[in-house]
């Protein structure tokens, strides 16, 4: 067994899991699998797999060059359901915001 850590990009919680996978197995669609599976993220979520600290994975033969314990991560798609990009409508809908206030500028 190969053993990796892996973790998902800009997470509050940054902290790596460590997963296993079959040597005789090593594709890049099994660890996709395998680490959206332990991680709880749904594949198509994911934009790029990362080998820290800035190389991409793009193939098979990529990752059958890792070792154990290198770390990983998983950049995922950036959703139009951000919470980052719907805070100012949100805002906007409550009673207590203040619009004039929120035209100031320094």
């Amino acid at each position: 067994e190969l053993v990796l850590k892996v973790r998902v990009q800009n997470l509050r919680d940054n902290d790596f899991i460590e997963i296993e996978l079959d040597r005789q197995e090593l594709t890049y669609q099994d660890l996709l699998r395998v680490s959206c599976c332990e991680l709880g993220v749904n594949p198509e979520q994911v934009e790029k797999i990362r080998k820290l600290p800035n190389t991409l994975l793009r193939k098979d033969k990529d990752v059958a060059r890792l070792q154990d314990f290198q770390e990983l991560e998983l950049v995922l798609v950036k959703s139009d359901g951000s919470p980052f990009r719907n805070t100012a409508s949100t805002l906007m809908e409550r009673p207590c915001y203040n619009s004039r206030a929120s035209k100031l500028t320094y």
